[in-house]
């Protein structure tokens, strides 16, 4: 079964119980790639989302790697400025998109896929590091109480990396 749809009040709720969880799960871990493995796990589990996970930039190859994540399969590479993944990192913004099927240059690593966010991971200069997707199988379930909440957890997850 799939997350239901949560109202802006109830999902605020549930950020605010998880994000300190989150803290404390990697607090004192260092190595970004368990951080993210947990971070990725603790969401999927608190919503039940489609699909959570992380893309790390590989500057050499000017692109997105997949990287810790839970769901189904998911596409290995995304080029910079490529899907809503590749253009959240390009504008070093979060990226919500209520329809997939209506956002140009959409990828589609499942035909479940409903909506979509995207919140850049940045360093202190503002560097994208890498991008935290998320995915839905409704329409419209990502909103400014999800980019809020999780533009703070990304903030977290950087913090930790220190």
């Amino acid at each position: 079964m799939h997350e239901l749809v949560l109202t802006r009040k109830d999902k605020a709720s549930r950020y605010e119980e998880l994000l300190p969880q989150i803290r404390s799960l990697i607090a004192g871990e260092t190595d970004l790639t368990a951080n993210l493995a947990n971070v990725s796990a603790a969401l999927h589990e608190a919503f039940d989302f489609l699909w959570v996970g992380f893309y790390l930039v590989d500057d050499a190859r000017n692109e997105l790697v997949l990287g810790p994540f839970q769901g189904p399969v998911a596409c290995t590479r995304i080029g910079y400025g490529k899907g809503v993944c590749g253009t959240a990192w390009k504008e070093g913004r979060s990226v919500v998109v209520e329809d997939v099927q209506a956002f140009p240059g959409h990828i589609a690593c499942s035909q479940k896929s409903r909506s979509e966010i995207v919140v850049p991971v940045s360093d202190d200069g503002g560097h994208v590091l890498g991008v935290l997707d998320i995915d839905s199988v409704f329409l419209s379930a990502f909103d400014e109480v999800d980019r809020h909440y999780l533009e703070m957890l990304c903030r977290i997850i950087c913090e930790s990396a220190k």
